[in-house]
C-alpha cells in the first residue's frame, strides 16, 4: 500500500505544515509524524486504535507498530 498524497490532510485544511508523512494501512488516512508540529498520525491512531502506519517519504518502506511500539 503506496499510495502518494499532497500533504497531511488536516495541515491542509489547517494551513500547517509538516516534516514527513504517514499512511494508515487500515483506512488510508495520511497524516505527519511525530516529528511534526502537530503528529496527526499519532492522532488518527489514538481516535481510532488504526495500529500501523506506513511511511509516505520516498525511498522509505517501513512500517510502524503504535501498539508494539516497533517498525514491521
Amino acid at each position: 500500500m503506496k499510495a502518494r498524497s499532497n500533504g497531511c490532510s488536516l495541515c491542509l485544511t489547517s494551513g500547517d505544515s509538516w516534516m514527513q508523512l504517514r499512511m494508515c494501512t487500515t483506512c488510508g488516512q495520511v497524516g505527519c509524524s511525530d516529528d511534526s508540529k502537530n503528529g496527526h498520525a499519532k492522532q488518527h491512531y489514538e481516535e481510532t486504535n488504526h495500529p500501523i502506519v506506513v511511511s509516505q517519504e520516498p525511498g522509505e518502506t517501513w512500517r510502524w507498530c503504535y501498539v508494539d511500539q516497533c517498525y514491521l
